[in-house]
């Protein structure tokens, strides 16, 4: 897409959405992020369905252990179909059906293979921006979280400057800031025409997250996205330069915060938890920065994450194996 019909469509966008933010929740300011030092249990989950079979057993299986437990609500963190399946309504109509019938709240992070992804192969033969746009439409509408019981969530797009970006979205409980960033796999849509206004929002957004913190005197910090911002490769590489002006904020706000931080996403189908940040200046690892990668394709599982109140490290995670998903693997 050309700079000028993207700076077009920046502006009509603008203008739509920022009428459709205008909720008495973005209009008010944020709630500080200090609170009781309550205990709570949420769910993360991402990259599923991929596949019809997903569609019709695995998903609903996992969606029925997740409706089981007590949670405060659920985390999507992105790719809600294979990159090869068709970018269409119908597929995005499916999804947010399934997602209706979770009875917590459900926060929803857009992935790449439902937008950005979206005209690179030949099943595909959509635009990208135009597939974001309805993403928006279907997905973001007012400061209500999807799910059978919502919360409230303070959206970007209150701030006339990032009035396209409905799909960022904050909210505090138990003295933790959330926050949700649009960050597509597999390289962050890096090189077109649309990636530098979307990653300044990112970046702002995640500064605001951490400046409400601190002023609020929060306990931790919970950055979801759905790129795998390839810690383990050179800044120089094609899929790290489009994370790396966002890590190196991520990096200054960890450090500067000194309470527990974490980054939570999805994009490698991989479960995992380790520690990747390695600060630029002292070059050991940052102790209070912790990755969360969640289970994907093929494996559709979900991951319990428990805020204690009473504990230093405020997270604790566990693996939820969903029974009916699980594989014999002797035969």
């Amino acid at each position: 897409m050309s700079n000028l019909r993207w700076q077009c469509f920046l502006v009509l966008t603008s203008l739509l959405l920022l009428a459709g933010c205008a909720t008495d929740g973005s209009r008010s300011r944020a709630a500080e992020a200090s609170g009781p030092a309550t205990g709570f249990e949420f769910a993360l989950i991402g990259d599923v369905p991929y596949d019809e079979s997903q569609a019709t057993n695995g998903f609903p299986n996992m969606i029925q252990e997740i409706n089981a437990a007590d949670l405060a609500f659920v985390v999507h963190d992105g790719d809600i179909k294979a990159g090869a399946t068709p970018c269409t309504d119908d597929c995005f109509e499916r999804v947010h059906a399934q997602f209706q019938t979770i009875r917590h709240p459900l926060v929803y992070i857009f992935g790449d293979n439902e937008w950005s992804d979206c005209g690179k192969v030949k099943t595909n033969a959509f635009d990208p921006l135009e597939r974001l746009q309805k993403l928006r439409d279907m997905f973001t509408q007012g400061d209500r979280s999807l799910g059978g019981r919502t919360m409230r969530l303070q959206r970007q797009c209150a701030d006339p400057q990032f009035a396209a970006f409905r799909e960022n979205v904050r909210w505090t409980k138990g003295g933790v800031v959330f926050a949700g960033l649009n960050v597509p796999g597999d390289d962050n849509h890096f090189g077109t025409p649309e990636f530098a206004v979307r990653n300044a929002a990112n970046i702002a957004w995640m500064k605001e997250a951490f400046a409400l913190a601190t002023r609020g005197n929060a306990r931790a910090v919970m950055i979801i996205m759905q790129a795998n911002p390839n810690y383990d490769v050179a800044a120089t590489n094609r899929t790290r330069k489009g994370f790396n002006q966002m890590l190196k904020v991520l990096e200054e706000e960890t450090i500067a915060f000194r309470k527990p931080v974490v980054l939570v996403h999805g994009d490698s189908h991989y479960f995992r938890i380790d520690q990747p940040m390695v600060s630029s200046k002292s070059k050991r690892r940052v102790e209070n920065f912790l990755r969360v990668e969640t289970f994907g394709n093929p494996d559709v599982h979900w991951l319990r994450a428990i805020v204690d109140g009473r504990d230093p490290n405020v997270f604790r995670f566990e693996r939820q194996l969903v029974r009916r998903n699980l594989l014999k693997h002797d035969r």
